[in-house]
């Protein structure tokens, strides 16, 4: 592709910083200029960079390094976190990747801090790790319900800035991803799961009620961007209304994630030279 379709890099495009989201429009394509058909195109082509870059991550990992990538999605149901761990972690060789997808806590979660079942699920060395839904659910889902007053909401905003930091102190890098669908795509969404039979396992029929709450969680969202977007862990929100764009936007923000730090191929710990020698003469 001779000229790249993006005006700006899309960490520039998508950071939250600003974002108003009772005027964001989730049907946008923000930084690019090109159609499905392009974007599509650039996604496979883009997929294999980000292969080539898990690569030499996991490489450096297998070497001692301890840096890795967090991919942390959020988003209401039929937002399109599934298809982008399909599609876009799909690109990538499955075993330097650790996903883990947070729903209802269990019994033994819920006796213990809310972060507890977060860290139990961090990526190692080398990894890249996806969440899909996170921590966050804890000043999401528990607000918008009033499982929680909203001073505690307020502690645990500081709370999870402090964790993150923690985390990319400790040779994390963070990408956080908010995924917005408008209430007339979700609702087209859910009804082709309940007229379609192999799509009926994915529907829930909570989802209709939540979205009586369309309000609540925008304000929810709206307080997190607010109050959780710092420069050591942003937030890029992302139009989820074009699933090829939400897909080729978050895979741009990890190829450059992943140019962020550098990396190169490890050296060996043994002498090539002989070893060559060696195998000839086996």
């Amino acid at each position: 592709m001779a000229k790249s379709p993006w005006t700006e890099s899309a960490s520039t495009a998508l950071r939250a910083t600003g974002v108003r989201l009772d005027s964001y429009d989730p049907a946008g394509t923000p930084g690019f200029t090109a159609d499905k058909k392009v974007g599509e195109e650039l996604l496979a082509e883009r997929g294999r960079v980000l292969s080539d870059l898990q690569e030499l991550l996991f490489a450096n990992g297998r070497s001692g390094d301890r840096r890795n990538l967090l991919l942390i999605l959020q988003g209401m149901d039929t937002a399109g976190k599934g298809g982008v761990v399909r599609h876009v972690i799909g690109a990538v060789d499955p075993q330097g990747v650790r996903h883990a997808a947070f729903g209802v806590p269990t019994e033994e979660e819920r006796a213990h801090h809310y972060l507890w079942r977060i860290r139990r699920q961090l990526p190692g060395g080398g990894q890249i790790g996806v969440f899909d839904r996170s921590h966050y659910e804890d000043v999401l889902v528990v607000r918008v319900h009033n499982l929680i007053e909203r001073a505690e909401c307020e502690q645990r905003y500081e709370e999870i800035n402090e964790f993150e930091r923690e985390l990319v102190e400790g040779g994390t890098t963070i990408v956080k991803v908010a995924m917005f669908v408008s209430l007339d795509e979700q609702k087209r969404r859910l009804t082709q799961r309940l007229e379609r039979p192999d799509k009926y396992w994915k529907f829930d029929p909570n989802d209709i009620g939540e979205r009586a709450k369309w309000p609540e969680y925008q304000q929810a969202y709206q307080d997190m961007l607010d109050r959780t977007d710092t420069d050591y862990a942003p937030w890029y929100v992302i139009p989820a209304d074009r699933k090829w764009f939400s897909r080729l936007a978050i895979t741009e923000l990890l190829i450059q994630a992943l140019e962020g730090l550098e990396l190169s191929w490890p050296k060996p710990h043994f002498d090539v030279e002989a070893e060559l020698t060696r195998l000839a003469a086996s």
